[in-house]
C-alpha cells in the first residue's frame, strides 16, 4: 500500500495551494477546486469591465492567481471578445495547472464533472492527518456524540441512537447505504452535466470524458468516437495498472535519478555561490577603478583651488596697499615728507614706477584667477550607457541576426531579425539604432524593447543612413550584440497613390487588382492581332496607366516592384498637359526594337532620340534596367544595361526640375535627368506583352504582424 501521507503533493489545488475542496475536472484534465474556478472566472469577467485590470482578484483572501495567469486574463480581455454577442459565447478559463487558456464551452462551469475519486482520496488523507479527531453526529442535541456511521443517501453522519431514529426499521430509509464516518458524500450514480436527468453510460475518446446517450445522439459529441463505460473502465484500468507496475519495477532507477538530482541541487548551490563571488569581484574592481578616478579628480580640483586662492590672496594684498596710510600708499606718503631733494629723487623714481603700475591695474581691473571650474566637469555620458548595458552575457543565448531581406526601409523602417538555431530562446529583445553622422564623435544609441522578432521604427530623417543592432535577453542574462546593419532611408518623403482606373485605362489589355496597387499586362489574342502590322512597318502600341494623384510641388519618392518575367515596362512621370497626347498616340515610336534607351545596338538609335516626347520614362524588361540614350550617356550600349533591382524607386524634385530612378533596396541612384515640372506631375507606367507592376506597400505599425500571419 502507498503511504497516504506521501501523496499530498497530488492533492493540492494549483490555484489556492490548499487541499482540494469539491474538485472539478477541466477539459485539459487538470483539477481545480469548485470555489477557485468560480473566483478565477469572476476575476476574468471583471477584467472585461475594467479593461483588463491588474488585480481584480486580489480581494479574495483564498485564491492566489499567478502573474502569468493574470497576464493571460488581460490578454484575452484585450482581444476583443464581447459578452453580449448574438453568437453563442464560449467561456475561456486560464488553467493554473498547465498555464493555458481552456475553452469551457457555452455551459461554462456547469459543464464540468466533479472528481469524486480525487475527493475520496483527499478525505482519506484528511482522516489520516487528523487521526484522533472524530467526526461528530449531525443530529445529536448539544453536546453531540461521536458518529459511528455516515449515510450516503442522507449525506450526513449519525451516532448509533440517531441512526436508529432517522432510519426506522421497515421504512424506505432503512435501505439507505451507510459507511464508516466520513465527510465525503458522493452520489451513487454520476449524472451528465449537460442533461441533468441522464446517467453517463459512455466515454468519449475524443474529449476524454464521460457522456450520456443524449450527448451522443444530438449533442456536441454526435460525431465523436465513443465506447461503453465498462469497456473504458476496463481499458483505462489495465493501462493504469501496467504503467504503475512499470514505474514500481523501475524504483531503483528512480532512486538513482533522485540521488543524481540531489547532487545537482548541491552543485547548483555551490556554483551559484561561486558565481556570486565572481560577480562581486567584478563589481569590486569597478568600485576600485571608480575610487581611484574619484580620488585623482578631487586631488586635481583641490590643487587648482589652492593655486587660485593664492593668486587671489596676493591680489587682495596688493590692492590693500593702495589704501591711505597702508602699504604702498602709506610708504609713498612718508617719502613725500623727505625735504632733501637728492635723497627724494633717489627714492621717488622707483616708487613712481610702482605707483603708475598700481594706477594702471586699478583702471583695468581683472581677477588674477578664474572662479569657475568648468574644466573639471567629468563627462560620464558614455560610461553611463556602458554601465546601463552591463549584464550577464551567456553563451547559451543565441546571437540574433538582422535579416536584411525581410527588413524594409520605406515610409517607416521595418527591422526583422532571427536566431540562427530558429529557436526563440530569448524572452525579450532590445533593438538599438542611431543615425550615421561623421560630425558627431559620441554616438547616442536609441533603444526600444521588443517582444517579437520585428519592429517598426518611425520618425527617421529622409536621405540618411542608420545603423541597427539587436540583442536578446532572458531574465538578467543577455546575448552579445548582433552585427550592425546599415539601412538608408528614401531620399524624400514617401508619396502614396494607387493606379487610376479611369483616365486612359485599357481594361482589355491591363488588369488591376481590387486595391489598385498591382497592374498586369497579358500577352493574349489582341497582341497577336496587333503583331500582324509588324510586317508592314508598324509597331505594337504600349498600354499606359498613371497614378490617381498628382504632384504640384516639393520632393517625393515612391517605390514599386516589376515581375521578373516582364518583357517590357516603362516607368517615369508625365505632366498633366501631356496626358491626352500620351494616351492618344497612335504608334509607339519608342518600340523595344528601335527605342533609344532599349539597350539594343541597332546602329540607328540616335535617329530616334526625340527630346519632345510626352513623358520622361526609362525602360525595364527581361530582368534589365536600360539607361536612356542621351548626349551625356556612355556610347557603349553594354555599359547602359544594368541588372534589374528587386525594388525600384522614383524621386521627383519639382522645385529643382529633376527626376531620379533608384535601386530602392539600397537607395542608390541609377539614373537622373531633368524634367519639365511646369504642370502637375503624375507617376506613369507603360506595359507591353506579359508584364506586371506592384506598388510598394507602406509600412504600418501592424506591418510585421500582418506578414507573420500570412
Amino acid at each position: 500500500k502507498v503511504a497516504i501521507k506521501g501523496i499530498e503533493r497530488e492533492l493540492i489545488c494549483p490555484a489556492c495551494k490548499e487541499l482540494f475542496t469539491h474538485p472539478l475536472i477541466l477539459p485539459c484534465q487538470h483539477n481545480v477546486c469548485h470555489k477557485c474556478v468560480k473566483e478565477i472566472l469572476f476575476a476574468f469577467e471583471d477584467s472585461f469591465a475594467d479593461g483588463g485590470s491588474e488585480s481584480s482578484n486580489q480581494s479574495s483572501p483564498r485564491i492566489r492567481i499567478s502573474s502569468s495567469s493574470m497576464d493571460r486574463i488581460d490578454r484575452i480581455s484585450r482581444s476583443g471578445r464581447k459578452r453580449n454577442s448574438l453568437t453563442p459565447r464560449s467561456t475561456l478559463f486560464p488553467c493554473p495547472g498547465c498555464q493555458r487558456d481552456i475553452d469551457l464551452g457555452e455551459r461554462g462551469i456547469n459543464g464540468l464533472f466533479r472528481n469524486f475519486t480525487l475527493e475520496t482520496i483527499v478525505e482519506r488523507y484528511r482522516q489520516a492527518a487528523r487521526a484522533a479527531i472524530a467526526i461528530m453526529c449531525d443530529f445529536c442535541k448539544p453536546p453531540p456524540q461521536e458518529s459511528t456511521k455516515s449515510c450516503m443517501d442522507c449525506s450526513a453522519s449519525f451516532c448509533n441512537e440517531c441512526f436508529k431514529i432517522h432510519h426506522p426499521w421497515g421504512t424506505a430509509k432503512a435501505q439507505h447505504e451507510y459507511v464508516g464516518p466520513t465527510t465525503n458524500f458522493r452520489p451513487k450514480v454520476l449524472m451528465c452535466p449537460e442533461h441533468e436527468m441522464e446517467r453517463v453510460n459512455m466515454y468519449c475518446e475524443i474529449c476524454r470524458r464521460p457522456v450520456c446517450h443524449l450527448c451522443k445522439l444530438g449533442g456536441c459529441h454526435a460525431n465523436h468516437r465513443v465506447t461503453t463505460m465498462s469497456t473504458a473502465y476496463k481499458t483505462l484500468k489495465e493501462k493504469l495498472s501496467k504503467d504503475i507496475e512499470y514505474l514500481i519495477s523501475k524504483e531503483s532507477q528512480v532512486k538513482a535519478h533522485i540521488t543524481q538530482l540531489d547532487l545537482l541541487l548541491k552543485e547548483t548551490e555551490c556554483n551559484s555561490e561561486r558565481a556570486k563571488g565572481e560577480a562581486s569581484q567584478s563589481f569590486e574592481k569597478l568600485y576600485h577603478v571608480l575610487e581611484e578616478k574619484k580620488s585623482a579628480a578631487l586631488r586635481a580640483i583641490e590643487t587648482s583651488k589652492n593655486i587660485r586662492l593664492e593668486k587671489l590672496q596676493m591680489q587682495v594684498e596688493e590692492y590693500q596697499g593702495l589704501l591711505e596710510n597702508n602699504g604702498l600708499v602709506g610708504y609713498a606718503q612718508e617719502v613725500l615728507k623727505e625735504t632733501d631733494p637728492s635723497c627724494f629723487v633717489q627714492t621717488a623714481k622707483q616708487l613712481h614706477v610702482r605707483i603708475q603700475k598700481a594706477t594702471e591695474s586699478l583702471k583695468s581691473f581683472r581677477p588674477a584667477a578664474e572662479t569657475t571650474f568648468e574644466d573639471f566637469v567629468v563627462d560620464i555620458t558614455k560610461q553611463e550607457d556602458i554601465l546601463g548595458d552591463l549584464s550577464f552575457q551567456s553563451n547559451g543565448l543565441e546571437i540574433p541576426e538582422i535579416n536584411e531581406e525581410q527588413s524594409k526601409m520605406y515610409n517607416k523602417a521595418l527591422v526583422s531579425w532571427e536566431c540562427p538555431g530558429k529557436t526563440d530562446s530569448a524572452d525579450i529583445y532590445v533593438l538599438e539604432y542611431h543615425k550615421l553622422n561623421r560630425e558627431e564623435e559620441n554616438v547616442t544609441w536609441q533603444k526600444v524593447e521588443v517582444c517579437g522578432k520585428s519592429k517598426v521604427v518611425s520618425d527617421l530623417d529622409d536621405d540618411s543612413s542608420y545603423a541597427f543592432r539587436v540583442r536578446g535577453y532572458k531574465g538578467s542574462i543577455c546575448s552579445p550584440w548582433s552585427r550592425e546593419v546599415i539601412f538608408r532611408t528614401p531620399p524624400a518623403p514617401v508619396f502614396s497613390f494607387v493606379f487610376d482606373d479611369k483616365c486612359g485605362y485599357n481594361s482589355e489589355h491591363l488588369q488591376l487588382n481590387p486595391r489598385r496597387t498591382s497592374v498586369e499586362s497579358r500577352a493574349g489574342f489582341p497582341l497577336l492581332l496587333g503583331s500582324e502590322r509588324l510586317q508592314v512597318g508598324c509597331y505594337t502600341t504600349l498600354d499606359y496607366i498613371i497614378g490617381d494623384t498628382g504632384i504640384a510641388k516639393g520632393k517625393h519618392f515612391w517605390a514599386f516592384r516589376v515581375e521578373a518575367y516582364s518583357y517590357l515596362v516603362k516607368v517615369g512621370v508625365v505632366p498633366s498637359n501631356k496626358i491626352q497626347k500620351l494616351f492618344h498616340s497612335t504608334h509607339d515610336v519608342t518600340s523595344p526594337r528601335y527605342e533609344q534607351d532599349s539597350g539594343h545596338d541597332s546602329g540607328s538609335e540616335d535617329a530616334f532620340f526625340d527630346s519632345s516626347q510626352p513623358c520622361t520614362l526609362v525602360t525595364l524588361g527581361m530582368k534589365k534596367f536600360f539607361i536612356p540614350t542621351t548626349p551625356a550617356a556612355p556610347k557603349d550600349p553594354a555599359s547602359r544595361i544594368l541588372p534589374l533591382p528587386s525594388c525600384l524607386g522614383i524621386c521627383l524634385d519639382c522645385d529643382r526640375g529633376r527626376v531620379g530612378f533608384y535601386d530602392a533596396g539600397r537607395m542608390k541612384c541609377l539614373y537622373e535627368c531633368e524634367v519639365d515640372c511646369s504642370g502637375i506631375m503624375y507617376p506613369a507606367f507603360a506595359l507591353m506583352g506579359g508584364a506586371a507592376v506592384h506598388l510598394e506597400e507602406a509600412v504600418t505599425a501592424k506591418y510585421g504582424e500582418y506578414h507573420d500571419d500570412i
